[in-house]
This record gives C-alpha cells, sequence and structure tokens, in this order.
C-alpha cells in the first residue's frame, strides 16, 4: 500500500474501476448548499470531490434544499435534492430501485439518526459511513416518545440490520460506541476527518482574552452553557470577550440569554460568515471552545488548531478524537467548563504548548487521507 494518499485514491478508484464500479451514488439527508449544513456535509463533500478526480463518476443523492435547485453540479459531481427532510428516505429508496437516477455500481450511505436501510434493498457494493450515535441528542430533537423511539430504530433496530456490512467513522471514540450497540468490530473503521491547509497561523491574537466558538445554534451544541461558562470565567478574566459563529434555530433564545446577563458588550454573534472570514477569527482568538452534548468530531477543534489556536471543549467522545487532552487542548465536564477556560486563558506558557502541538497534530490529518480511507473501505466491500 502507497504511503502517499492521494496515490492510494487513484490506486483504489483504478481498481475500482477495473473491477466494475464506476457510478457511485452517495445517500445523505442533507447537502453542503443546505442552511443547516454542517460538519457531516463538508465531509461528504472533501470526499466526493476527490472520488470524482479520481475518475469515478459520483452522484450525491439528499433532500431539497431552499433556493436551491433539484439537480445540480458541485465540484465534479451530480447532486439530486428532492423531498423533505422526512420524505428523502422512502423517495430515495423509490428512486433506486426502479433506477431513475440511473445505474450504479456501488453505494455508500450515510447516516445522520435516519437510515435509509440500504442492506434490505441494495445488492451491489455498499458501505455505511455513520459521523456518531445521536444517544442524548434524541432528546433534544424530538418530544419524549419519539425521542425513545429514535433511540430504539438507532440502537436496537440497526446494528442487527447493518452489522454484516462494512462500516466507517472519523474516530475511535464513535467506533467503540458502534461496537458497544452490536457493531462488528472487525467491520467498523475509523478514519480521521482532515482539515483544510488554509487553516494556518497567521497574524497577531487580539489583545484581550478571547474565545471563538463555531456550529450550528441547534440545541444540541449547548451554547447556553458556553455563555454561561464564559460569564463565569469573566470572574477571573474580566476583558474576556466571546464570538459565536453560525446560525440556527436557537440565534433568538441566545441574544435574549446575552441580553439578560447583561452581557452584550462582551458576546458578539457573527452569524454566518465566508471562508475567509473564518480563518482570520480562528487565528485570532485566543481559544476555541465548545459545550455541545454529543459529536461526531470536533470539526471546529481541529480547524482552529490548523489556525494555533487550542481547545477547551466539554469532555465527550467525539471532543475526545479531536482533542487530545492536556496535550493539544483541555477537555472539562460541563460543570468545570468556564474554569477550564479562565486557566487556559491566564496561562500563557500553557496555551502556548497546547497551540503548537495542536497544530502538528492537525497538519498529519488531510482531506486526501480521508477520502483514500474511506474510498479504501468501499473497494473492501466490492471484494466482499
Amino acid at each position: 500500500m502507497s504511503g502517499d494518499p492521494q496515490e492510494q485514491l487513484e490506486s483504489d478508484a483504478a481498481a475500482l474501476i477495473a473491477h466494475g464500479i464506476r457510478r457511485v451514488h452517495v445517500l445523505a439527508w442533507r447537502d453542503l448548499d443546505d442552511d443547516e449544513a454542517g460538519g457531516s456535509e463538508v465531509h461528504a463533500d472533501e470526499c466526493e470531490r476527490r472520488w470524482a478526480e479520481a475518475g469515478l463518476d459520483v452522484l450525491h443523492r439528499t433532500s431539497a434544499a431552499i433556493g436551491r435547485p433539484a439537480e445540480a453540479e458541485r465540484n465534479g459531481y451530480r447532486v439530486i435534492r428532492r423531498g423533505s427532510r422526512y420524505s428523502v428516505f422512502p423517495r430515495t429508496v423509490g428512486a433506486e430501485l426502479t433506477r431513475r437516477m440511473g445505474r450504479y455500481d456501488a453505494l455508500v450511505e450515510v447516516m445522520n439518526g435516519v437510515p435509509f436501510f440500504s442492506p434490505v434493498w441494495c445488492r451491489r457494493p455498499r458501505m455505511l459511513f455513520l459521523h456518531h450515535v445521536h444517544g442524548p441528542m434524541w432528546d433534544q430533537m424530538l418530544p419524549g416518545p419519539l425521542a425513545a423511539a429514535g433511540r430504539a430504530l438507532e440502537t436496537r433496530i440497526v446494528p442487527p440490520i447493518y452489522r454484516r456490512g462494512l462500516a466507517a467513522t472519523p474516530s475511535d471514540a464513535t467506533r467503540d460506541e458502534l461496537i458497544e450497540i452490536g457493531f462488528r468490530p472487525e467491520l467498523v473503521t475509523a478514519i480521521p476527518n482532515g482539515t483544510d491547509p488554509r487553516f494556518s497561523p497567521g497574524g497577531p491574537k487580539t489583545a484581550h482574552p478571547s474565545v471563538v466558538a463555531v456550529a450550528r445554534l441547534a440545541p444540541v451544541k449547548r451554547f447556553g452553557l458556553l455563555i454561561d461558562s464564559v460569564a463565569a470565567a469573566r470572574d477571573r478574566v474580566p476583558e474576556l470577550r466571546l464570538t459565536i459563529v453560525g446560525d440556527g434555530p436557537e440565534r433568538d433564545a441566545l441574544r435574549a440569554q446575552v441580553a439578560r446577563l447583561g452581557a452584550t458588550e462582551w458576546v458578539e454573534f457573527a452569524g454566518s460568515i465566508d471562508h475567509d472570514e473564518l480563518v482570520d477569527i480562528y487565528r485570532r482568538s485566543w481559544i476555541v471552545a465548545s459545550a455541545s452534548l454529543a459529536e461526531g468530531w470536533g470539526l471546529s477543534l481541529t480547524e482552529a488548531a490548523g489556525c494555533g489556536t487550542p481547545a477547551v471543549a466539554t469532555d465527550i467522545r467525539g471532543h475526545r478524537s479531536s482533542v487530545v487532552d492536556g496535550e493539544t487542548g483541555v477537555l472539562a465536564s460541563e460543570r468545570d467548563l468556564g474554569v477550564a477556560i479562565a486557566r487556559v486563558l491566564l496561562d500563557h506558557d500553557l496555551r502556548l504548548r497546547l497551540a503548537t502541538a495542536a497544530e502538528a497534530r492537525v497538519r498529519t490529518m488531510t482531506w486526501d487521507a480521508t477520502a483514500a480511507g474511506v474510498l479504501g473501505v468501499l473497494r473492501r466491500a466490492s471484494r466482499a
């Protein structure tokens, strides 16, 4: 096997094509151009554009996105957007069974809580990519009975159906969780997410202590907890300021919380920004923070690390893969998050050491390696 990810990717793509596998369909419930797109959609795009460059004919099937056409071309692959967040599942299965989207030679299913049940109807080489097990997230997304049904679907119904097929996930922590709910260890591969090289150090840090948090403003991200934690840290770091990047359903509630705290002078809502602005904010912030309840991978934490900015985040499985506690950042319980933020901000030598190690670690994580790793799993599926 080649040690160069690009060479490995091209080799696997050539082997698949030689085996009669050129057309790859990717099923996912959301698309990169969706207003609610996040890390999962970035991951899919980074992989699919590289597969297309390597010679594969890639189609991304997803739900409709506001203001976007039903069909489009992006980065060398086709995108088909039809159906709502819920109807996309039966509509996609029906379209694949009737070949309305054309013939395919292999299938990649990206599962975000609700499955397409590809093992039931797909008789081509296939694999599953699952970013994380939702667990406690169900209670934040759905009311009681429906949350219980979601958990049962994910932990009791999905594993027996998918456990005989190959699966991949971004982190060892999520791999362990999948094994706990019934997936077979030898069939699940952990493939770390990449980080775009444009996330790199540059320019000075802010004159005042600064924290940035980047994510969709959704309940699972617990921005309310983060604001409270930063407010607590300000008891020891009075000049501290927080910048929140992103938009979402919690925006108005979070703004109201900031107003109640009298924090409008030190909390900034930057909204949705372009990549150049994001890189600039990462570079000048002292730390990046996350109070998330559950993650498959803390993408903003590794992006900031590439810019020389260490992380302070909640001690959850997904963050444990993005951050090496005490080496590239600090992980803390939700109760101690404010204390950890203050400690890192007040200790210049600690912060510098964490930043240096975080950047060095991220330089080894590339999207070429991620795309090659996932395609390698699909090649294994083709052999089976």
